[in-house]
C-alpha cells in the first residue's frame, strides 16, 4: 500500500517517528527541523494507515498497523545502525508492538509519550461510534481545519495554515472532511501490560505534565523511570520538540 513518507538526514541511524489517531506526520515538523543540530542519523515521519496521504486499510487493530509500518521502514533500515522508534499516542503503541520484533523489525530502543493506558467502557463505546460513522462534510476548508485542530488535540498550539496541520484535511465531491478513515476510531484499548513485557529491547514512556490522557503515575506502574515533559500538553512534541530532543538524547 502507498504510504506517504518525509525524511531527511545522514548516515546509518534512523529515527522513525509515527504520529497519533487522527493527526498526521506533519505534526513532527517543529521536531525535524532540530534534526539536523540534534540526531547524528537519518529520521523518517510517516503518515500512518488510514490518515493523512497514506492510503487506508482493510482493519486497524495495533497488529495491523505495526505489519505495515515495519514493511513500510524496513527497506530504510541500515543493518549497520541503529533503529530508534517515538512515537506519539496511538504511534507509540505501534512503536511498543515493534519493540516485540514480531513484524520484522528490531528497534534499538523505544520512546512513547502520551500514550493513553487507561480507557473507560464510555470511552471505548465512543470510539467504537465513531469508527462507525462516516466522515462529517464540512462546507469550507476553514471549518474543516478548525475541526481537525480540535480533533488532533492541536487547538491553541497550531495554526490552521502550518506545516503542523499539513494533509489533516481533504476534499472530495461531498465536501471538506478529515484526511483519517473513521474506522480507525476502532482500534481498541491498548494492550500496554503484554507489549512492555514483550518487548525486546529498552522501552521509555513519557508525557507532558498537563496531558490530559495519562497520568505520570499510570505511566510509571508501565515504566518505573517514566518521565514528565515539562508544563507541556498532550502533543508535548509541537510545544516543545527541544524537551522531547533531550529525552531521547538521555535514553537513545
Amino acid at each position: 500500500m502507498r504510504m506517504h513518507m518525509e525524511h531527511g538526514g545522514k548516515g546509518s541511524d534512523l529515527l522513525l517517528l509515527l504520529h497519533g489517531m487522527g493527526a498526521t506526520g506533519a505534526v513532527w515538523s517543529p521536531f525535524c527541523a532540530e534534526a539536523g543540530a540534534r540526531w547524528r542519523g537519518r529520521w523518517l515521519a510517516m503518515d500512518l494507515p488510514g490518515h493523512g496521504s497514506s492510503d487506508r486499510q482493510e482493519s486497524y487493530g495495533i497488529g495491523q498497523y505495526a505489519a505495515t509500518v515495519a514493511r513500510a521502514v524496513l527497506p530504510h533500515v541500515d543493518p549497520a545502525g541503529r533503529l530508534v522508534v517515538l512515537g506519539h499516542s496511538l504511534g507509540g503503541v505501534i512503536a511498543l508492538a515493534l519493540a516485540t520484533g514480531w513484524f520484522g523489525v528490531a528497534p534499538h530502543s523505544v520512546f512513547g509519550a502520551g500514550i493513553k493506558v487507561a480507557w473507560t467502557d464510555e470511552e471505548l463505546q465512543r470510539m467504537e461510534s465513531l469508527a462507525a460513522q462516516p466522515a462529517k462534510r464540512l462546507p469550507t476548508k476553514e471549518e474543516a481545519s478548525q475541526r481537525y485542530l480540535k480533533v488532533a488535540g492541536l487547538a491553541g498550539i497550531a495554526e490552521a495554515a502550518s506545516p503542523v496541520t499539513a494533509r489533516g484535511i481533504a476534499r472530495d465531491a461531498d465536501g471538506w472532511r478529515l484526511s483519517m478513515d473513521p474506522r480507525g476510531h476502532g482500534v481498541g484499548p491498548p494492550p500496554m501490560t503484554e507489549l512492555m513485557a514483550l518487548a525486546r529491547c529498552p522501552v521509555h514512556l513519557g508525557r507532558g505534565d498537563h496531558d490530559a490522557m495519562v497520568t505520570l503515575e499510570q505511566l510509571r506502574a508501565l515504566d518505573p523511570g517514566a518521565q514528565g515533559l515539562g508544563p507541556h500538553g498532550h502533543n508535548v512534541m509541537v510545544e516543545a520538540p527541544a524537551r522531547v530532543w533531550d529525552w531521547v538524547a538521555s535514553a537513545a
